[in-house]
């Protein structure tokens, strides 16, 4: 029986694509993905020539149909979002549905994922960490959400993009200012960047800079330090 397989994809570096993933995406006979554009400067840089088919939010449940048809007839298909895991804040979770409620097998082909990589240089040990993506950009429902996140009493991540999260510090630093947050900015590219500090800290540090680049993620601890910790994988990279 033909099979959907959900394929991660790298998050910035392009060796942290898998081996399987490589054949995985060699192999099918028709790739879904997120943006065919981005996803074509992928596989040519592999060297795979595949052909594409756009699946992405405002049109998933309609692309999901034409999925179901070609898995009907035989062809199995992969899916990729721009960057990362698939239907982790990305697209993909309503194509899986339908999939498996169609009677087809749907196979995950792990890899990056901005999450699991902050968790595993975050030092962080007490125990479950709740994973809430993406916050509203509505200023109110943000820290609504943030006030019921802080008062879970639990380490939670957060996603971020470099136009919203300042606001999310700010927010941060007025409900929780000795809350511990580690911040990665550009995980596994070259201006890759750990900060971590009180949120009040951490919220100082970015509010001072003139430029934000680069996508972000957000590990907030129930725990509380004092010192501010920063790090890039290239000493000489911008402060952005």
């Amino acid at each position: 029986m033909s099979s959907l397989f959900m394929v991660a994809t790298p998050i910035g570096n392009l060796e942290d694509i898998t081996l399987r993933a490589l054949r995985i995406l060699k192999e099918v006979d028709v790739v879904a993905c997120e943006d065919t554009r981005h996803t074509r400067k992928l596989l040519t840089h592999f060297e795979i020539t595949a052909r594409l088919i756009a699946t992405h939010a405002k049109n998933e449940e309609q692309s999901a149909k034409g999925i179901i048809m070609l898995l009907e007839e035989g062809k199995d298909v992969a899916y990729v979002s721009d960057a990362g895991t698939p239907g982790i804040s990305d697209p993909g979770t309503r194509l899986v549905r339908m999939v498996r409620d169609a009677g087809f097998s749907v196979v995950p082909v792990p890899g990056a994922s901005a999450f699991s990589a902050l968790c595993s240089v975050s030092g962080y040990t007490g125990g479950s960490i709740l994973f809430d993506g993406f916050l509203s950009p509505k200023g109110g429902k943000r820290r609504t959400r943030l006030q019921q996140l802080l008062d879970r009493g639990e380490a939670f991540v957060l996603y971020e993009s470099p136009f919203r999260i300042v606001k999310l510090l700010d927010d941060m630093a007025g409900l929780a200012p000795g809350r511990t947050v580690l911040v990665g900015r550009e995980l596994t590219k070259m201006y890759e960047e750990l900060v971590e500090g009180t949120s009040e800290e951490v919220f100082a540090d970015f509010s001072q800079r003139q430029s934000i680049k680069g996508e972000f993620v957000l590990l907030v601890s129930p725990e509380k330090r004092v010192r501010m910790k920063k790090s890039a994988a290239d000493e000489g990279a911008p402060d952005w």
